[in-house]
């Protein structure tokens, strides 16, 4: 069991200094989620935190220096840039972090700008970088050939120590993490794991079935938490309302589950599966299917799902090299159809006959819901967007170090207008 110093321990606040305690999102709720569940649990995992000492055996040496980087001299070999191998967005899309076979880096994203970064010596792989918000807590993993930290372990970073604070420790390799304010969120292969963030104190366990991508999504809304993950079937997700202690499950599409995403209050949830061509947008309460939307004809691997804070936008990447928004009609209470007669993700390759084609493909694919506004990348490189906090605009990210923020039209569509391009690699005497 974790063992927890008040005083290393840290608030993990984004505000320093709240008014009271009615309203400072750093008071926990007095409940615990499946409290009662949680002693027959068997983790699988083990918890340490350290105190006033150093981790001597996960945090190498890193260097915090800021200072501008003098340009190379001549006759000295030009240090090439760092590969990137994690990217994602903190809660509120205002910023991002990016990990890469050096150490990590975060960043913001209007205006475009380097917070701080952190390279460590002799390799520093780090493979999942998770932002709680604004503050200095984030979630690491070690991943790439020459890992910082084993990549069975999520080490908890306090930027204002520069050290690792805490760790979790586990039995096979982590595939991601999903931070709130009062919960930490633990992604394996097969199984999730929810640990309350004040004592690390194990709250729930669920089985998946296999996660390689580490898929989970919770909410980030002021009161209880709503987790989805993929259940035990294919093309099936898991919702987990914690304030009913209810579970729901979706069979979302006929085959394998690529992506989804939540909106911030949990109340709306958007998924993709392997195929590629539809996306569909569900109520979390009761499972309906409430829109259904086309990105295209062909397959594709969709790499990212993204809600506009108001939930009036939907905006999709994929492998295709094109950023799609679409518009979303479930603040009017319409609803497309029950989730239960949901149709396939894709229609037949080879339909027995043309008669069968037209009857079944041809009124269906035209009658579909595409795309208001979309906006072309280079193929071949992975994309993931967000909204922007300027009316109208989508912030996309590149594993190649690329960062565009652009601007659609919501009224006529169409080709979305860049707005700037950066390079979040180069090195910090360009910021």
């Amino acid at each position: 069991m974790a063992t927890v110093s008040s005083s290393s321990w840290p608030n993990p606040n984004p505000n320093p200094n709240p008014t009271s305690a009615s309203d400072s999102d750093s008071t926990f709720p007095s409940h615990r989620d499946r409290g009662d569940e949680t002693d027959s649990l068997d983790s699988f995992s083990s918890m340490s935190l350290n105190s006033d000492e150093p981790n001597q055996n996960s945090n190498r040496d890193v260097n915090i220096n800021q200072s501008p980087i003098s340009p190379p001299t001549p006759n000295l070999p030009v240090t090439p840039p760092p590969s990137v191998l994690h990217l994602s967005f903190n809660q509120d899309h205002a910023c991002f972090a990016v990990g890469t076979d050096r150490g990590f880096r975060i960043l913001n994203c209007d205006p475009f700008r380097e917070i701080f970064r952190r390279d460590f010596d002799r390799g520093g792989g780090v493979a999942v970088v998770e932002m709680l918000f604004r503050c200095n807590i984030l979630a690491l993993v070690g991943g790439g050939p020459d890992p910082q930290y084993p990549p069975n372990k999520v080490m908890i970073w306090d930027d204002h120590q520069g050290r690792c604070i805490g760790e979790l420790s586990f039995r096979s390799d982590v595939r991601s993490v999903r931070l709130r304010r009062d919960r930490i969120i633990v992604v394996l292969e097969q199984k999730i794991f929810v640990y309350n963030f004040s004592d690390l104190k194990l709250m729930h366990q669920i089985e998946t079935i296999a996660n390689p991508k580490g898929l989970c999504a919770v909410s980030q809304g002021v009161g209880s938490m709503v987790l989805v993950c993929p259940g035990l079937q294919k093309g099936q997700v898991r919702i987990e309302h914690y304030a009913s202690k209810r579970t729901k499950f979706v069979m979302a599409h006929d085959s394998r589950i690529a992506c989804f995403a939540l909106t911030q209050d949990g109340h709306l949830l958007a998924t993709a599966s392997s195929k590629g061509t539809l996306v569909r947008v569900f109520n979390t309460v009761d499972g309906t299917l409430r829109q259904e939307v086309r990105r295209g004809a062909d397959r594709a691997e969709i790499y990212s799902l993204a809600f506009s804070s108001n939930a009036q936008w939907l905006a999709v990447s994929s492998d295709k090299g094109t950023v799609h928004v679409f518009g979303l009609k479930v603040n009017s209470g319409s609803q497309v159809k029950d989730s239960s007669r949901i149709a396939p993700d894709a229609t037949p390759s080879s339909p027995s006959s043309s008669l069968s084609l037209f009857k079944g493909v041809l009124p269906k694919y035209f009658s579909s819901e595409w795309s208001v506004a979309q906006f072309r990348l280079v193929e071949g490189t992975q994309y993931i967007a967000a909204f922007g906090h300027q009316k109208n605009t989508v912030v996309i990210l590149g594993m190649d170090g690329s960062f565009y923020r652009c601007q659609f039209d919501p009224v006529n569509g169409g080709e979305m207008s860049q707005l700037e391009y950066h390079n979040c690699l180069k090195p910090p005497s360009v910021f």
